[in-house]
């Protein structure tokens, strides 16, 4: 996909907890009538989607249609759908936004005018590359897993490049909706590799201390 081909004006999905991130492959079960057919109208045009985050703070006050600002946009890459006309898609990462303004119309489901140019890098390949030490990196990650009863391919998790690692790890980890946004606006790879290593820091330390009091 090229910059010619992002529209200016997309369908927004405000879904707490999910992470999309540019190049990574988020699965989606869309079941809600609203959005079964945001998915109908991507699908007949340029099958873009815009994953953001409720704004929980501003809900909290009684805002309850507060969104964040800054969401990634997916394009649907695989669909089926199921025998009771609900769709399962594979929705892969494009490039962030921004929102500039939210669009008022009679479709069920929310749209938006975007901006995205500050985050063009996100799709020029090559142009933002990561270096992560694995022998640091590695046993750190293995210990969250095993806190949080995670398993995954071990084989493959250290064949892989360390901008598939810092993109789709934060995707399947269970952060918070703040730690999953703070990892979502880090603005080059290397803040994305600092934001995660810091967060799967103090979710250890939080862990050991926990741990700790029990023993006593």
């Amino acid at each position: 996909m090229t910059f010619d081909d992002l529209p200016q004006t997309i369908p927004i999905f405000p879904l707490e907890g999910a992470l999309l991130l540019p190049g990574g492959v988020l699965p989606l079960n869309i079941f809600e009538e609203r959005y079964v057919r945001m998915i109908d109208d991507a699908l007949s045009c340029h099958r873009i989607i815009g994953m953001i985050q409720p704004d929980i703070h501003e809900r909290n006050k009684g805002n309850k249609d507060a969104i964040l600002k800054i969401g990634c946009m997916g394009r649907i890459t695989q669909f089926h759908e199921t025998d009771n006309q609900n769709y399962k898609i594979m929705l892969k990462g494009v490039i962030r936004f921004q929102i500039e303004d939210e669009i008022k119309n009679i479709l069920p489901y929310r749209q938006a005018k975007i901006r995205w140019g500050e985050y063009e890098d996100d799709i020029v390949e090559d142009c933002d590359t990561v270096e992560i030490d694995r022998d640091v990196f590695l046993p750190l990650l293995k210990e969250y897993f095993d806190i949080h009863d995670m398993t995954c391919d071990w084989d493959i998790i250290r064949q892989s490049s360390c901008e598939t690692l810092i993109t789709n790890l934060p995707m399947i980890c269970p952060f918070d909706s703040q730690e999953k946004q703070a990892l979502l606006e880090a603005k080059t790879m290397d803040n994305r590799y600092e934001t995660l290593t810091a967060i799967l820091n103090m979710s250890l330390n939080s862990g050991r201390e926990n741990s700790h009091k029990v023993k006593h």
